[in-house]
């Protein structure tokens, strides 16, 4: 893991592969880490000609955490938000682009390849959006627009998200226990978790930071940047959507509603899968990063391909 400072604030990342091949950008989702983009899916990306960079989002990780400020209160929220008003947050959605374009800067990075999953999808929708010179190409993975109309989460999925976890610290077992039903419970029946491998993923989490505040800051950044079609519809970059068929928490809906809100987007279902990214499919979706990220490329195919082997 490496550090620098973008946008103000220290930010965590992993960089693999050519530094002079094109740049694939992975962001992470809702109150996970960079981790999550597994070292085998990275891999992959690299061995198809591409420079890997995964990063914390703020408020998690090694990243900065913004531990001044309180966890908000969500009923609060949510009737501020009802009311028309604008809450109080720390940061948006657009301060978390913000983190992204930071992050490209440090690196000399003039443009990547954005790819996000869940609330990750989203900060990389903002960037292509708000910021369309820095995207070459948009991957978004079981995300959504903010379109209030659309279906919501199972309401048992969303009361085991916001029910307040064991402390790791004191009950570690309990802890993974209750992230393992979580996981289980969003994933597709076609994918099941691998139990030992998630445990184990969710305890190097734990020792990289815990921070339940964050997480909590990180739902509210969605909340108060609301819904995104009109802005989504200025995105050129050529654009793939990635969601599960039996998506829980995210609904497909909410897929189909970005690819419309995206011209010319593409819209890629994966039956069986839920809300994550099984080690089964990761081959098909590095292979459709990869065929998105080409329409979008500076550079032939064949360039591509040669600097992968360089």
């Amino acid at each position: 893991m490496k550090t620098l400072t973008a946008n103000g604030i220290t930010i965590a990342y992993d960089d693999f592969g050519d530094m002079r091949a094109e740049p694939i950008l992975l962001i992470a989702g809702l109150g996970t880490q960079m981790i999550r983009w597994t070292s085998p899916f990275c891999a992959a990306l690299v061995a198809r000609g591409y420079r890997v960079i995964r990063f914390d989002n703020r408020d998690a990780g090694g990243s900065t955490h913004f531990s001044t400020h309180p966890a908000p209160d969500f009923g609060a929220l949510a009737t501020a938000l009802m009311a028309g008003g604008r809450p109080d947050v720390p940061y948006t959605l657009h301060d978390m682009a913000g983190d992204t374009v930071g992050l490209m800067d440090a690196l000399a990075i003039p443009r990547a390849h954005l790819v996000g999953r869940s609330m990750g999808g989203m900060i990389a929708q903002v960037v292509a959006s708000a910021h369309p010179d820095r995207a070459l190409s948009l991957t978004s993975i079981m995300s959504s627009t903010g379109n209030p109309q659309l279906p919501q989460a199972a309401p048992d999925v969303m009361a085991m998200l916001t029910r307040p976890m064991p402390d790791p610290s004191v009950d570690i077992e309990g802890y993974l226990d209750r992230a393992q039903t979580f996981a289980q419970r969003i994933t597709g029946l076609d994918y099941p978790i691998d139990v030992a491998a998630y445990r184990a993923l969710v305890r190097e989490e734990v020792r990289r930071a815990y921070d339940p505040a964050g997480f909590a800051r990180q739902i509210a950044a969605i909340a108060i940047t609301g819904d995104r079609r009109a802005a989504l519809a200025a995105i050129t970059a050529p654009t793939l959507v990635i969601h599960g068929a039996d998506d829980p928490l995210i609904p497909p809906a909410c897929g189909a509603d970005t690819a419309a809100a995206i011209p010319g987007a593409e819209f890629m279902v994966i039956d069986g899968m839920g809300h994550d990214l099984p080690a089964a499919v990761e081959p098909r979706i590095a292979d459709a990063i990869v065929r998105t990220a080409q329409r979008g490329s500076r550079l032939p195919v064949t360039a591509l391909a040669l600097l992968g082997r360089v």
